[in-house]
């Protein structure tokens, strides 16, 4: 793709279900490119994701009709709530919770996320996730996820997280 002239449309779009409508249809369509073309690579590309608001990135070339599309992770929280099933936050996370999760969903969202996170370590990166688990008002493994990052500096998982480090 030629870099003169490119136009980059940056949208946020539910997983494996976009359509040719905004935000996609109308950056896409004054660039001459078949918004179904787009819509469908953008589609295939974020199926994984069905059902999440996932960011993607498409660069158009209007002179020879050609796109690419790129797909980034949903947020932290997205990602947590999917694994626990339901749609929305807590409203209030310090008292009404909106589920349970266990340290193996936490990983699972740790590493979906490990390429993005700017933490040093696996044990820190843990502990980011654990922290926004807390902010949509979860719990893990029955505690509160402040008790899991504490147990986690006291060395009390370190076997499990031994082998990501």
């Amino acid at each position: 793709m030629s870099k003169k002239g490119k136009v980059v449309v940056k949208a946020l779009v539910t997983g494996g279900a976009a359509s040719g409508g905004p935000p996609i249809g109308p950056a896409v369509g004054p660039t001459g490119i078949n918004i179904k073309d787009v819509v469908d690579v953008v589609n295939e590309k974020t199926m994984i994701f069905k059902g999440l608001t996932v960011p993607v990135r498409i660069e158009c070339d209007p002179e020879t009709k050609q796109f690419e599309i790129f797909v980034e992770t949903p947020s932290t929280a997205s990602l947590l709530l999917k694994e626990l099933g339901v749609e929305k936050g807590s409203s209030n996370s310090l008292e009404d919770k909106v589920g349970d999760l266990t340290l193996e969903q936490i990983q699972n969202v740790t590493r979906a996320k490990r390429d993005i996170f700017l933490d040093i370590t696996y044990k820190t990166s843990i502990k980011t996730v654990l922290g926004t688990a807390l902010s949509i008002g979860a719990t893990v493994e029955g505690e509160d996820p402040k008790a899991i990052q504490k147990k986690l500096d006291n060395g009390e998982y370190d076997d499990i997280f031994k082998e990501e480090e």
